[in-house]
């Protein structure tokens, strides 16, 4: 039986993706789409708009590929940061983004940065939906992009000092909806 090697395979589904071939986009599309729907949920809670902020990703991956030069191994780096920077212009688009500053403040709990892996990921995903719009994009862009507070900063058009601070509750808010849904569960 013949392996094939999944980068090879990729570094040619990207070259005849360059040259138009719409096969390789459309397999590009079904190896990619499942994991970047998942990202793009991270930042949009309505499936709909989700899909649409991934639909438009792909239109950008597809007419910007050329400008792809890196390894195989870097693509789906790439992606992901398309349809991040895709999901924080619809935010803008829908002017959904919000920094609150101290309304939420009675529902943090105190917490030495516990971690989030004692709860299944539906949960947690439940907790991030509930999040306001900017706890939602720099915890997003923290905790799951590993951007820095600079990056975040200049991304978002925001002060270091507030994407600390927005991190911040969002880590205690979500710890304490956490907290509020096993107290729920028993």
């Amino acid at each position: 039986m013949k392996i094939i090697n999944l980068h090879t395979k990729l570094e040619k589904l990207i070259a005849r993706a360059k040259q138009n071939d719409r096969r390789a986009q459309h397999e590009i599309y079904k190896r990619f789409a499942p994991k970047l729907l998942s990202l793009a949920r991270l930042y949009i809670a309505d499936v709909q708009f989700a899909e649409d902020v991934l639909s438009r990703s792909f239109v950008k991956i597809f007419n910007k590929i050329h400008q792809f030069s890196s390894n195989d191994k870097a693509f789906p780096a790439w992606c992901r940061q398309i349809l991040v920077r895709e999901a924080i212009d619809f935010l803008r688009r829908q002017k959904a983004i919000e920094f609150p500053s101290h309304e939420l403040e009675h529902l943090a709990i105190t917490t030495d940065d516990e971690t989030l892996n004692y709860t299944q990921i539906d949960q947690i995903q439940s907790c991030i939906d509930r999040l306001p719009s900017g706890y939602k994009l720099v915890f997003n862009l923290y905790v799951v992009e590993s951007y820095t507070h600079k990056a975040i900063a200049e991304t978002l058009g925001i002060s270091v000092g507030t994407s600390k601070s927005q991190l911040s509750k969002a880590k205690k808010m979500i710890m304490n909806l956490l907290h509020d849904q096993k107290q729920l569960n028993g």
